[in-house]
C-alpha cells in the first residue's frame, strides 16, 4: 500500500466537507496534559464557526479542561474507498452564556446532534450542559488517495 499525492482542499471543498459531517474529535490541553473526546457539531460555513453542545459531570476530566478556556483542535475525517479526507481546525472554544443566546445561535445548535443523555450514569440534574462556539484561527483540509495495489484484500 502506498500513498498517492496529497491535495490541499480548497476553502469551498473544506466548507462542503465540514457541512456534510456532524462529528469529529475535539482535542484540548491543560499544561502538558492532552485530552480528546468525540463530539457532535454544527457548522456555519458563512461565518466559519462551529457550534458544540458539551456535556460534563461534576468531577469529569472534560469539565476540568473546559474550565481552562483552552486552545482547541477539532479533527473531522473520513475514509471512503481509496480516498482519505481530513480537516484540522485550530482555535479557541468560547462558552456562550444562556443570557447571550441569539436566535442565530439557537438555529446553529439545532443543527448539531444532541448528546445522548442515556449514555450518562448520572441523573440529568448532575450534568453540566454548556454551549460553545469554536472560532477557527486556522483551517486546513487535505485529500489523500491510497493505492492499495496488491495489498488489497481479495473477495
Amino acid at each position: 500500500m502506498s500513498l498517492g499525492p496529497q491535495t490541499e482542499l480548497s476553502r469551498e471543498e473544506t466548507d462542503a466537507f465540514l457541512g456534510e459531517r456532524e462529528t469529529g474529535v475535539l482535542s484540548l490541553a491543560l499544561d502538558n496534559e492532552p485530552y480528546a473526546v468525540p463530539v457532535s457539531y454544527g457548522y456555519d460555513a458563512g461565518a466559519r464557526k462551529f457550534y458544540l453542545r458539551l456535556v460534563s459531570t461534576p468531577e469529569s476530566e472534560k469539565r476540568r479542561f473546559l474550565a481552562s478556556t483552552p486552545q482547541a483542535r477539532l479533527v473531522v475525517y473520513e475514509e471512503e474507498g481509496d480516498v482519505y479526507r481530513s480537516v484540522v481546525v485550530v482555535g479557541r472554544l468560547e462558552e456562550i452564556a444562556r443570557d447571550e443566546l441569539t436566535v442565530e445561535h439557537v438555529e446553529q445548535y439545532g443543527e448539531a446532534k444532541r448528546p445522548l443523555f442515556e449514555i450518562w450514569g448520572q441523573a440529568k440534574r448532575d450534568l453540566d450542559i454548556k454551549l460553545y462556539q469554536l472560532v477557527p484561527e486556522q483551517v486546513t483540509g487535505r485529500r489523500i488517495a491510497v493505492d492499495r495495489g496488491d495489498d488489497a484484500p481479495k473477495s
